[in-house]
C-alpha cells in the first residue's frame, strides 16, 4: 500500500477490484502522468475532490474533504477518544438512561449491580466492558435503544428467533460492533484512505448521525449473520468479520448515498415511525 500527499489531500494506492473499478474508476482525459494525480474526477456518488488514477493493478485515491465534512469528522473522532469514566456524572446519567430505555419501568438498584448481566454485560459493573471502545460505545447503545426501540428490544430479547434469549452477550456485542466500525471507517487516520471511509465521510455531510445509524444497521446485520450461521459464542469473531464484509458491500452500492439507502437499513426502518430523526437532535439532552 503506497501513500503520498497531493495538494493538501491524501492519496492511497489500493488494489482494484472488478466490482469497484466498474463503478468508480473514471479517469479524466486531462490526466497525463500515470504516476500522479491530476484534477479531481467526479464520481457517481458525488464525492467532492476524489480522483482515481490507475497504475498496473492499483488505483490511486485522492480525497479532500469539505469544511462541513471535516468538522463533522473531527467531532466524531473526538467522540471516539473519550474513555468511559465511572466518576463523571454525565457518564453515570448515560448509563442510567440506557437501563431505563432497555428495561422501562424496572428500577435499577445501582450502577454496580448483578442486574446488568440481564442486558448482556460480563459482570455486575458494565464500566469494565467499555475499555475497548470507550464512551461512544455506550452512546451507540443508547442511540439504538431510543431511536429504534422496537428493533432494539427484538434483538435484545430474541423475539421470534431460535434458542435461548441470550445467544450472545447483547451489550458486549454492541461494544465490539462500535470498535469494528471505528476500524472499518479508519477513524484513526487524518483523512479518508479507503473507498469505504471516503463514502462514509460524504454520508456525514448528509447526516451528522451517520455513524450511530450505521451502528444500528451493523447490529441488525450481525444478528442476522449469527442466526444464519447458527453460531456459538466461540464463533463471534467470525460473525463480526462477515458483518464487516456485508457492510463494505452495501456502502459501495451505486444507489447507496446515505445510511438510510442501505438494504439492511430497511430491516429496522419499517418497524418504527416514519420520521426516525424527530428525536435525534435531542439525543444527548435526553440523558
Amino acid at each position: 500500500m503506497n501513500r503520498r500527499s497531493v495538494g493538501g489531500g491524501s492519496c492511497i494506492a489500493i488494489r482494484t477490484v472488478p466490482s469497484i473499478s466498474s463503478r468508480f474508476y473514471h479517469v479524466s482525459a486531462s490526466f497525463s502522468d500515470p504516476a500522479t494525480c491530476g484534477a479531481p474526477t467526479w464520481m457517481r456518488k458525488g464525492l467532492p475532490c476524489v480522483c482515481f488514477k490507475g497504475k498496473g493493478s492499483y488505483a490511486r485515491i485522492c480525497m479532500s474533504v469539505t469544511p462541513l465534512q471535516e468538522e463533522r469528522l473531527r467531532r466524531l473522532k473526538n467522540r471516539t477518544k473519550i474513555y468511559f469514566d465511572a466518576n463523571r456524572l454525565e457518564h453515570q446519567e448515560a448509563l442510567r438512561a440506557l437501563w431505563s430505555s432497555t428495561f422501562p419501568g424496572q428500577e435499577l438498584h445501582g450502577l454496580i449491580s448483578d442486574q446488568w448481566k440481564k442486558m448482556g454485560w460480563q459482570g455486575k459493573d458494565p464500566s469494565t466492558d467499555f475499555r475497548g471502545a470507550g464512551f461512544i460505545s455506550l452512546e451507540n447503545l443508547l442511540f439504538f435503544a431510543k431511536t429504534f426501540s422496537i428493533s432494539f428490544q427484538q434483538l435484545l430479547r430474541k423475539q421470534g428467533t431460535r434458542g435461548a434469549a441470550w445467544e450472545y452477550p447483547f451489550a458486549v456485542a454492541g461494544v465490539n460492533i462500535t470498535f469494528m466500525l471505528m476500524k472499518l471507517l479508519d477513524l484513526d487516520a487524518t483523512k479518508p484512505r479507503t473507498l469505504v471511509s471516503a463514502v462514509f465521510v460524504h454520508m456525514l455531510s448528509e447526516n451528522e448521525w451517520a455513524f450511530d445509524l450505521l451502528y444500528c444497521v451493523s447490529f441488525v446485520i450481525m444478528d442476522k449473520k449469527w442466526n444464519e450461521k447458527n453460531a456459538s459464542y466461540m464463533e463471534f469473531n467470525d460473525v463480526l468479520k462477515s458483518t464487516r464484509v456485508q457492510l463494505e458491500k452495501e456502502l459501495l452500492l451505486d444507489d447507496v448515498l446515505r445510511i438510510e439507502d442501505m438494504p439492511s437499513f430497511l430491516q429496522i426502518q419499517i418497524k418504527i415511525f416514519p420520521n426516525i430523526f424527530l428525536s435525534v437532535p435531542n439525543f444527548r439532552s435526553s440523558f
